[in-house]
């Protein structure tokens, strides 16, 4: 299996507000960067989408070492948040329905073709990778911006 290493960031401006995701996927020498926005969403959000995208752009199975700064994105991996919540009918300890419950499903599915591990990595610091998902995730928060200022 091919290992490829991934970074992830999301975005929002206001939460909720316009969002953004980034994506940087490595695998040997080879980069590629992905981003996205959309006009209202939450962070949370951002951050599993950033996720799907980067997953579903690899064209077989790999084996992949996601990093994220999310503890929401993480947690729900390492800690067994998702097969618990699977488990309880897609409802939380507290019996509400899980927030994001789309998302997570799919990227049950994107995810169920690799092997991954899910990565927790401090955000905003020193890490040039994480960082540079953030500027991914700003940018495409600002691309966003600019198509919808009507033009005069």
């Amino acid at each position: 299996m091919k290992e490829v290493t991934i970074y992830t960031d999301g975005a929002c401006s206001g939460n909720p507000g316009p969002g953004g995701w980034g994506a940087v996927l490595i695998y040997g020498d080879k980069r590629k960067e992905l981003s996205g926005a959309e006009p209202s969403t939450t962070n949370q959000r951002m951050e599993i989408t950033a996720a799907i995208a980067a997953l579903r752009v690899l064209k077989e199975p790999c084996r992949v070492h996601l990093y994220s700064d999310s503890a929401y994105l993480i947690n729900a991996f390492r800690q067994g948040w998702l097969a618990r919540w699977e488990r309880n009918g897609w409802l939380t300890v507290k019996k509400q329905p899980v927030e994001n419950q789309d998302l997570w499903r799919e990227l049950l599915q994107v995810a169920s073709r690799h092997q991954v591990e899910w990565l927790k990595v401090k955000g905003h610091s020193d890490n040039p990778e994480n960082n540079r998902c953030d500027e991914l995730a700003r940018a495409a928060i600002a691309a966003l911006r600019r198509q919808e200022i009507p033009s005069s």
